[in-house]
Parts: C-alpha cells; sequence; structure tokens
C-alpha cells in the first residue's frame, strides 16, 4: 500500500474512534486537563520568582563582601567611584551605599534619598553579618529589597536589588489577567505585588486555587491565587466544540485525510529540514578587535549553510525562508550547541571574550528562548557572562513590553544584550529606552562613508554620543579601512569588527586567529599601522624623486 493510500485510512479510522467517544469523558477531560496545567503554569511561576530572588539577593551580597574585601568601606570619592564602577558592572544592583549605626545614609550612588533620612533600622548589637529589608520605593508593584553587609565599626555596605531583576513574565494569557501573585521576605515585608495594576483583578471570595513555593535558602515565600472561573475558560470553547466533534471531527479528519494523500511531495520543506538534521547549517565568527590595543575582544557568531559537496550557500539564499517556516528556532540552537565544541576550551582559558549570537524578532514572542540558553551555556565551558544576543533593528518586535521582559531576565543571568543595525530599522532609539540594552552596533552603510562624507561622521559621533551617556558599550560594523579606524579612535570607539581585519572564519581559521594574538605573534593593529607607515615612506620616496629630476 502506498503512503498516500496509508494517510487516507488511517484518518479515517481515527475519525471513527473519535467520533465515538462519549462527550462526559471528554468534557472530564478537558477540566483535569485545565486544572493540571494550570497548577503546572502557577508553580513554574512561583519557582522562577524564588529562583531568581535567590540568585538576586546572594549576588548581592557577594557584591558587599567583595566590597568589603577591596576596603571600600568609606565614602571617599574614590571609594564613590569605585561604587559606580561596580554598578555598571553588575544588572542586579542599582545602588550602592554605606550608613551608620542608626540607618542614614553617608553616601550613596546615585543619591537617592535625602540626607538625613534612616533606610534601615538602628543596628543591634547581636544583629548578624547580612541584613535584608524593604526600601520605600516601588516599579510595577516590585519593591526595591535592600541588602546590607555590617561592618567592624557598626556600619553597614548597602546594595538596593533593582525592581527590574523581578519583572518576571507572569505566565499566559488566561492566568496574567486572573492571578495575584505576592512574593514576601520574611512575614511582614512584601517584596512583590504586582495586583495593583489595573490589569490584574483582585480575587473575591473562595472561587481560586492556590500554590504556595518557599526558598531553601532565604526567608521567601511566594503565593499564586488565580480565579477557578478563568481557568475553566482555557477549555471553555473546547466544550462545546466537543457537542459537535462526534460527529463534525469525523468528516474533517476523512477530508483532511484525503488532502494529505493526494498533495504534492514539499521537496524543497523535506531537504531543508534534513539539512538541519544533518547539521548543513554551521557557525562561522567574525572576530572583534580593540582598535587601540589590538586585542581581541571575541566574536560574532554568524551562521552559514555548508551542503555536502563542500559548497556553500549564502545566508541571503536561506535566512528569509528559515525565518518565516520557523526553522530558525532549531537552526539557532544548533550553531549554538556547535560553539561550544569548536570554542569551548579557548574561551574557558580567556574569561575576557565574548561571543555574540544574532537573534531575530521572532525570538522575542516568547521565554523560550531564555530555556535554550541555559540549557545550552550554563554548564559548558562558555560561561553565561560570555554570552551576548544580538537584537536586529531591521525587524519590528511584535511585543516591545515582552521582550523587555525577557531582556531583563537574560541581563540577571549575566548574558549582555546589544542592539544590532542601530538606526536602519524600526525601533530607533524607542529600543534603546525601552529595552534596556547594553551595547550598541553602528550598522556599516554609516561606517562606509566616513572619511569621504561630513554628515557620516556627524551620524557616528552622534551615536557614539549617545551610547556614552546611556553608559553602553559600542562597537562599529564593517570596518574596511585603516582611515575609518582613525576617524572611530577620535570619535571615542574602541571596538570594530570587519574585513580590515578579518572576513567570518571557521572555527579552525579563528581559533588560529586568536591563537596568533594572544601568543603576541600578530597584532592586527599594529600590523595595519606598519601597512600604512610603509605605504606613507614609499609615496614620500616617489615625491623625492620626482622632485629631483
Amino acid at each position: 500500500m502506498s503512503r498516500h493510500y496509508f494517510v487516507f485510512v488511517r484518518a479515517i479510522l481515527v475519525a471513527l474512534g473519535l467520533a465515538l467517544l462519549p462527550l462526559l469523558i471528554g468534557n472530564m477531560i478537558l477540566e483535569n486537563f485545565a486544572m493540571h496545567q494550570a497548577r503546572n503554569e502557577m508553580n513554574a511561576i512561583a519557582d522562577r520568582y524564588i529562583s531568581r530572588s535567590e540568585a538576586a539577593i546572594s549576588g548581592a551580597v557577594e557584591i558587599l563582601r567583595q566590597m568589603q574585601v577591596k576596603g571600600l568601606t568609606s565614602c571617599t570619592r574614590q571609594n564613590q567611584g569605585e561604587f559606580e564602577k561596580t554598578l555598571s558592572e553588575n544588572v542586579i544592583i542599582n545602588a550602592i551605599g554605606i550608613v551608620d549605626h542608626r540607618g542614614v545614609p553617608m553616601c550613596y550612588v546615585p543619591a537617592q534619598v535625602r540626607r538625613g533620612n534612616s533606610i534601615l533600622p538602628a543596628l543591634k548589637p547581636d544583629a548578624p553579618r547580612v541584613g535584608i529589608g524593604m526600601s520605600w520605593m516601588e516599579y510595577q508593584g516590585i519593591r526595591t529589597a535592600l541588602v546590607s553587609w555590617k561592618l567592624r565599626n557598626g556600619w553597614r555596605l548597602v546594595a538596593n536589588i533593582s525592581p527590574t531583576v523581578l519583572a518576571i513574565e507572569p505566565g499566559p494569557d488566561y492566568l496574567r489577567h486572573a492571578s495575584e501573585i505576592e512574593v514576601r521576605l520574611g512575614r511582614d515585608h512584601v517584596w512583590v505585588n504586582p495586583t495593583n495594576n489595573s490589569n490584574v483583578p483582585v480575587i473575591m471570595g473562595s472561587n481560586f486555587i492556590e500554590e504556595f513555593a518557599a526558598s531553601t535558602i532565604y526567608p521567601i515565600n511566594v503565593r499564586i491565587r488565580s480565579d477557578r472561573n478563568a481557568i475553566m475558560s482555557l477549555v471553555g470553547e473546547l466544550k462545546i466544540v466537543a457537542v459537535i466533534a462526534c460527529s463534525g471531527i469525523a468528516i474533517f479528519l476523512i477530508a483532511l485525510g484525503v488532502w494529505l494523500s493526494w498533495k504534492p511531495e514539499k521537496d524543497a520543506e523535506d531537504d531543508f529540514v534534513a539539512s538541519i538534521r544533518n547539521n548543513e547549517f554551521i557557525p562561522y565568527y567574525q572576530p572583534v578587535v580593540d582598535i587601540v590595543t589590538g586585542e581581541l575582544q571575541g566574536c560574532e557568531m554568524l551562521m552559514r549553510w555548508q551542503l555536502p559537496n563542500g559548497k556553500m550557500v549564502s545566508p541571503g539564499q536561506f535566512m528569509t525562508y528559515a525565518e518565516t517556516s520557523g526553522h530558525i528556532f532549531e537552526m539557532t540552537r544548533s550553531i549554538m550547541r556547535q560553539s561550544i565544541d569548536d570554542l569551548g576550551e579557548l574561551y574557558s582559558q580567556h574569561p575576557e571574550l565574548k561571543l555574540s549570537v544574532n537573534l531575530f524578532a521572532g525570538h522575542f514572542n516568547d521565554r523560550s528562548i531564555v530555556d535554550d540558553l541555559l540549557d545550552i551555556y550554563e554548564d559548558s565551558p562558555i560561561a553565561l557572562n560570555q554570552v551576548v544576543m544580538e537584537v536586529t533593528e531591521r525587524q519590528p518586535l511584535e511585543d516591545i513590553e515582552l521582550a523587555r521582559k525577557i531582556i531583563a531576565e537574560l541581563q540577571a543571568h549575566g548574558i549582555r544584550v546589544a542592539l544590532d543595525d542601530v538606526g536602519t530599522g524600526h525601533g530607533g532609539l524607542a529600543y534603546l529606552q525601552k529595552l534596556g540594552m547594553d551595547i550598541v552596533k553602528i550598522d556599516k552603510m554609516f561606517i562606509d562613508p566616513l572619511g569621504s562624507e561630513e554628515n557620516a561622521f556627524r551620524l557616528v559621533d552622534a551615536i557614539a554620543e549617545l551610547a556614552d551617556t546611556m553608559n553602553m558599550g559600542i562597537i562599529a560594523e564593517g570596518v574596511e579601512k585603516y582611515e575609518q579606524i582613525v576617524l572611530l579612535r577620535e570619535l571615542g570607539v574602541s571596538s570594530a569588527q570587519g574585513y580590515i581585519f578579518s572576513k567570518p572564519l571557521p572555527a579552525r581559521k579563528y581559533l588560529e586567529f586568536a591563537e596568533d594574538i594572544f601568543t603576541d605573534r600578530r597584532n592586527p593593529v599594529k600590523v595595519l599601522e606598519e601597512k600604512k607607515q610603509a605605504s606613507d615612506e614609499a609615496l614620500d620616496q616617489i615625491v623625492s624623486q620626482n622632485d629631483v629630476d
């Protein structure tokens, strides 16, 4: 029997089987499914809050401990400068300071309270070294947590945990608008209570289900209540459909079986899926170089399609199809896994190196990209703080608020986020303002005319100044001329990538490139400067000979 006939017969059998299912059993299954699904989602949300809050407090404690070790225990101008540096390097905290034994700030960076107002209770003689409390400051129902570290003289180092650390996406829509979430620190302090938001109604009566979770490390507990009626709405329409299903589904599946049996084979789709399965999509790596020192800062990982015969297919021939068909998600996961085999040893030996991974707008429609990154890199030789996610501006993000929360979650794990193709797409300044980017990348279209068009110089200068004002890193893309490097240095841009240093390289070639730099066999900036000097001397010699003649 041919495949077409097999699909046809199977569709008829399935249709007849489903048509005979009792309606009552179907309703019971749907209700049990809805309750089970809701409880799983609620437990997952609670676990995320517990995990995120534990990581935030532990991170803040470690920061304060390191500050004491470094002797940053007074309010000297030099120490406050170190406080600012610590803030720029850590996304979990947004303020650091020192308070006296009364809990009154002696210095705070940045200044957030009026002089003389206490932010912590007076220090008791038997107080533990580490204290945890709450501030009056609040953001979207999330209060700022305070972590303190007791010093020998009765003063305390204090760090504010940023509310955005706990700005977690609270599950699917049917729970998001019908759930109360409360995170408490001890018995008396509410840390998170977004039910003040008008989008989240207060649940009345007793028609709800409730889930709890508690930290095993800190006095943190989470309570989530969800409206039972809202949960049942998850399957409400399916119950109506079930009335018709006994007769309608059989007809539908028979028709579907006929169509599947005789539709033309999708050869191109099958070939593409087979190429993904055979790991024909491979990563190439383009180095990012410090144009002042010549040091290697890392690379951007790019996707290439290598056919079994060795021929390379350019990204322009397959990337659009990969994104519109949804295959891009598995392709991205595949090259991220390959990057560990390719670069794991190098990156474990050089923790300062960064690996940039390109994402497209569809990656920010749900938080699965967060799970992918943690599954692949969290316990790998490439640390999470070595990973940079590049978000392109060429495609519009469907849900800016959801994208902001996903980016905040990535940053909470130490992953930095860069805005690629700045100035060429839909988001512009809105993306920089709303998404909380760490790095901006100046597109090649602005780099190419540097040195020949005054407007290009002014545009790059404006982008560089904006990045500096917003405390973001900046990388120039598509650098191909030594003159562009000179101008970028003048504008304060110190990181660049482009063909002047190297085209995108397969793993073996990139490792050789890195080894040459780390063993001082080759400094790409010095090589360019020596070539420029030799060229200038040759030109001077020609001019001198012409003068003699």
